[in-house]
């Protein structure tokens, strides 16, 4: 890997961790779910041939500290620290974005705050349940997440949280053990640290946030949706399907599942590049 550039910015109520690599035009990471600046190690160096590739620890993630660790979690003040980060690295010029699950939920809402700062954008299963018919029954889920959490603990709550995303067939059938790469299997430690800060700040707050689907329609021409080829079915992928529905436009497949950045990075990072260079 090529050692990134390290900095940090200051933003309101926090601090953050951001790196740096290539030249180019702007491409900035967003990571979703307990993911930092790390969980794009697999296809960073790649990118950087041929752009600026700008990763982060979101606020309360890893090494982007929070001012005060109790502070209610918002959509739009994480896209407002991606916009911060525009704003140093780019300033004045359209930039790319690509984000993941919750990391793809903050892009989604930094469209539609500063358009004119983005060039294209690509949201790989943003999970905004509230797009959903079903709706109701996923605002359930998420208190039940709480709930458990609260009065169990951190993994009863995760048991939860992981059987309400699953397809409603995956209830019998045992899956083979999931390989991950090295580099992801070394970031085990840091993920099981974020693990709290996601269940009981990020969920609630992100997985409550309602799209502004006119405003999308109005931007859809740089606006990429995608799903997992293998996730089909599955919550964060319905998710993500049904917006693009909404949004009049094809839903994009990536390799893998809901975390195919993780398991096929190889894959993934040569959709995305193509993903990125598709005109406007």
């Amino acid at each position: 890997m090529t050692a990134p550039t390290i900095g940090s910015l200051r933003v309101n109520g926090a601090t953050l961790h951001y790196e740096v690599r290539g030249q180019g035009p702007l491409l900035l990471l967003i990571p979703g779910g307990t993911g930092g600046a790390a969980s794009f190690d697999g296809i960073a160096d790649n990118l950087a041939a041929e752009y600026t590739v700008a990763t982060y620890d979101p606020r309360g993630m890893s090494r982007s500290t929070l001012d005060d660790p109790d502070a209610e979690q918002q959509v739009a003040e994480h896209a407002d620290d991606a916009f911060r980060i525009l704003e140093l690295l780019s300033p004045g010029e359209p930039a790319r974005v690509f984000g993941a699950s919750s990391g793809a939920i903050a892009a989604l809402h930094l469209l539609t705050a500063h358009p004119e700062r983005i060039a294209r954008v690509v949201a790989h299963e943003p999970p905004v349940v509230e797009v959903l018919p079903d709706a109701a029954e996923h605002r359930a889920l998420i208190a039940h997440v709480q709930d458990t959490f609260r009065t169990q603990g951190l993994m009863p709550a995760m048991a939860v949280f992981a059987a309400g995303l699953k397809k409603d067939s995956d209830t019998t059938e045992p899956k083979g053990e999931l390989k991950l790469p090295p580099q992801a299997t070394a970031r085990a430690e840091q993920t099981m640290d974020n693990l709290p800060y996601f269940v009981g700040q990020i969920v609630p707050s992100f997985m409550s946030y309602t799209p502004d689907i006119r405003r999308l329609e109005g931007l859809s021409d740089r606006l990429v949706i995608a799903g997992g080829q293998d996730s089909r079915g599955e919550l964060p992928h319905r998710s993500a399907a049904f917006l693009a529905e909404r949004l009049g436009t094809e839903l994009q497949h990536f390799p893998g599942g809901h975390i195919g950045l993780t398991t096929h990075p190889a894959e993934f990072g040569e959709l995305l590049r193509k993903a990125l260079r598709t005109s406007i």
